[in-house]
């Protein structure tokens, strides 16, 4: 399948028009592939395409998808709920969204999520749940919270899939789904016209096909220009942090994970393992629910008052957490963050990059985890494993990519690679070094 920019060197060169890739990406939203991945369709949108491939805009009027979770301009945001389904019509685009059309993006629709952005599942019990492309035998999850924008992607109903992420949102379905996952610095993108889960750990992201893609979808989002070294990886110092990352993997994330590696010491990649001890003070960091439940239930207590028996229960559950956090528990909280990011920053100085699996396990069944107080247990345990190291790295404030690492025909298995904050050409520049070489896996 391909990407973005190689199919805008084809339209380029006349092969095509944006209008014929805006249908064929119009028809998949409505194909078996798609079911349950869209919350509502864009079909007027198909002139906007032709328009803007005219233009010569970056994005060249190809479909993109967005969550919904951002304000389109006469839509309602309901953010994968029913309690929001008669909100009032947003009166203008969000800033992620109009920077996208800005670009000459052609928003195909709308897609589904876990209700509120919730949960690194992706089941949604209001609106079905999207299977996973990877897996036509078995119906799995494509991960959440932004599971509809992973699966428009991977089955080639955009190019873009426009999501966000606050745990893991982006790089959990990116690496369940098998393509690439970029949470940026949370500063470099805009949070306005996007319904909030946690103002301190919001991201505004995508996923692409490819990691350039991942490159100029970052162009557009943040308004800056990433500068590429297009350093070798023989040039390239790498982290393996083994401190509980690596923990609970099941033996396809392991083989595929340690393959990686091994590709990229072939390619003269220096790779160093590293005990990171900090990391086992987040969970006490985190203790009363952190900064997730504590700010949704800010957001969300009116609306629980009023129509909070229409929530998704186990969505419920974990925003009233916040109840219970006290006012100088969360000021605590703010002022050991720093303290935490501090101590993790200085102990990756001089690395270009940490690498782990971006997730320990492969797609459950959806069968397994489904709405049911019977499965309550199993999926809060394949959610809390879904989140553990992608959750690292919103703490960290840091940026991170998920990409494919798996062999051709197994189950998808991402790989992550992952900084501070501020570190986001980096982090693209080695994964597209990174990406290069584990390509012929592919």
């Amino acid at each position: 399948m391909d990407d973005l920019i190689a199919t805008r060197v084809q339209l380029g060169r006349g092969q095509g028009s944006a209008a014929e890739a805006f249908s064929a990406a119009l028809a998949m939203t409505q194909s078996p592939a798609c079911r349950h991945a869209f919350l509502r369709t864009l079909p007027e949108e198909a002139q906007a395409a032709s328009r803007d491939q005219a233009r010569q805009l970056p994005l060249a009027g190809l479909p993109v998808s967005i969550k919904d979770l951002f304000d389109i301009e006469g839509q309602p945001t309901a953010a994968g709920s029913t309690v929001l389904a008669d909100a009032p019509p947003a009166r203008a685009d969000s800033a992620a969204v109009a920077r996208l059309r800005a670009a000459g993006a052609s928003l195909v629709g709308r897609t589904n999520m876990t209700e509120f952005a919730f949960s690194g599942v992706g089941v949604n019990p209001h609106h079905g749940t999207p299977a996973n492309p990877a897996d036509t035998a078995v119906p799995r999850i494509p991960g959440g919270s932004s599971s509809g924008a992973a699966v428009s992607v991977a089955t080639g109903a955009a190019f873009i899939g426009l999501g966000s992420d606050t745990g893991g949102s982006i790089r959990i379905p990116a690496a369940l789904c098998g393509i690439v996952g970029f949470k940026n610095t949370a500063r470099l993108t805009p949070l306005e016209g996007a319904l909030p889960l946690s103002t301190t750990l919001d991201t505004v992201c995508a996923m692409t096909r490819s990691v350039r893609d991942a490159v100029l979808a970052h162009e557009v989002l943040a308004n800056r220009r990433v500068v590429l070294e297009n350093k070798p990886l023989a040039q390239r110092r790498f982290a393996v942090v083994r401190t509980q990352l690596l923990d609970g993997m099941d033996s396809a994330v392991a083989q595929a994970f340690e393959a990686a590696l091994r590709t990229l010491r072939g390619a003269g990649a220096s790779i160093e393992e590293i005990e990171l001890e900090a990391i086992r003070d987040l969970g006490t960091l985190q203790s009363m629910g952190g900064f997730t439940a504590a700010e949704s239930y800010a957001w969300h207590r009116q609306l629980l008052a009023r129509a909070g028996e229409g929530y998704d229960p186990r969505v419920r559950a974990r925003i009233e957490r916040g109840v219970a956090m006290k006012a100088w528990e969360y000021v605590d909280l703010v002022r050991a963050r720093a303290g935490w990011i501090a101590k993790v920053e200085g102990a990756l100085r001089g690395y270009d990059a940490v690498l782990t699996p971006t997730v320990p396990i492969t797609a459950p069944a959806i069968a397994d985890v489904a709405p049911g107080a019977e499965r309550d247990e199993a999926f809060f345990r394949v959610n809390a494993l879904l989140l553990r190291n992608t959750s690292v790295v919103n703490m960290l404030d840091g940026c991170a990519l998920s990409l494919p690492c798996h062999a051709p025909g197994s189950l998808p298995v991402g790989l992550s690679l992952w900084h501070g904050a501020m570190h986001d050409d980096t982090v693209l520049d080695a994964g597209l070094a990174v990406e290069a070489a584990l390509q012929p896996r592919h």
